[in-house]
């Protein structure tokens, strides 16, 4: 089963183009299946219906959430279908298998107060603090997903223009936007960044402490850290300024298909969610600020 988990994830990549988080989703779902399967004596090329089941019942017996199940199920049927076009089954018995319901629930974002606590920033000397400011002014300004920030290289920046040429999701190009206050943090770390270029210049923006691109991972923990550090009392990752972003520019007057081609969103549904929040907002400054309700 390795040999054909890997084939077909080479097949996501050079075939279907997927992204490189999509493809790492994909092998850890299916590494998890291929696991459960040997411990069982399960053959994958025959599994049964009943047998799915239990290996549901299984992930739900680790607490997985309802979007994580649904997810394993995703990967799982796209694997068998590409067993079915290479002939290595007749059928692909995940098809009769629904994904479960997901709820939507709305984006966490962040307020004003929040958001100026996060980004304020004093008496930095360091260049990794003037990265780490970077970083923070960049995934609101521009509300990149944080692997889109994660590879950003220098030649797709504009100062000038203040303007970002990324690949997102399937490969797709966009520009996004960054204002005045990103543009000055990028400015200061440009002129610290070569203190900590290790092996000599490389083409991506962000640096690790090894001379290398700066992860996803590291990022996240860099949030997580500084979240920490100012003990803001709202969970935050880079997710939650990337929706901060979209809130905050709906809230402002921004129309839904400027937010939906920032975030790089191929469907409009997905950037609906966003007029929920910007609806309770409405509401809530109406109450407050109508002297004759």
């Amino acid at each position: 089963m390795e040999k054909e988990i890997l084939s077909f994830l080479e097949n996501l990549k050079y075939i279907r183009a997927y992204s490189e988080n999509t493809i790492d989703g994909y092998h850890n779902e299916l590494e998890k299946y291929k696991n459960y399967l040997e411990e069982k004596h399960i053959n994958y090329l025959s599994i049964t219906k009943d047998e799915i089941w239990d290996y549901l019942k299984y992930l739900d017996g680790l607490k997985y959430e309802t979007r994580s199940v649904a997810r394993h199920i995703t990967a799982i049927r796209s694997f068998y279908n590409y067993l079915k076009e290479e002939k290595k089954i007749e059928a692909n018995i995940f098809k009769t298998i629904r994904n479960p319901k997901i709820k939507k629930e709305l984006p966490d974002f962040l307020n004003y107060e929040e958001l100026r606590a996060l980004l304020k920033f004093d008496g930095i000397e360091k260049p990794w603090e003037y990265q780490e400011k970077l970083i923070f002014e960049m995934l609101y300004a521009t509300g990149l997903r944080v692997s889109e920030l994660s590879n950003i290289k220098l030649k797709d920046m504009d100062i000038h223009d203040r303007s970002i040429k990324v690949l997102g999701k399937g490969n797709k190009e966009r520009i996004v936007y960054f204002g005045e206050y990103a543009k000055t943090a990028l400015e200061e770390y440009l002129s610290k960044r070569k203190e900590l270029l290790v092996h000599g210049e490389i083409d991506y923006l962000f640096i690790n402490k090894k001379g290398g691109r700066l992860s996803r991972s590291s990022i996240e923990q860099i949030v997580s850290k500084r979240v920490s550090k100012i003990a803001l009392q709202h969970h935050v990752s880079p997710h939650t300024l990337r929706h901060t972003f979209a809130t905050h520019l709906l809230q402002n007057g921004a129309d839904i298909r400027t937010v939906q081609e920032l975030l790089g969103h191929e469907k409009l549904g997905t950037t609906q969610i966003y007029t929920h929040l910007t609806s309770e907002y409405l509401r809530d400054v109406y109450r407050k600020n109508l002297p004759r309700k």
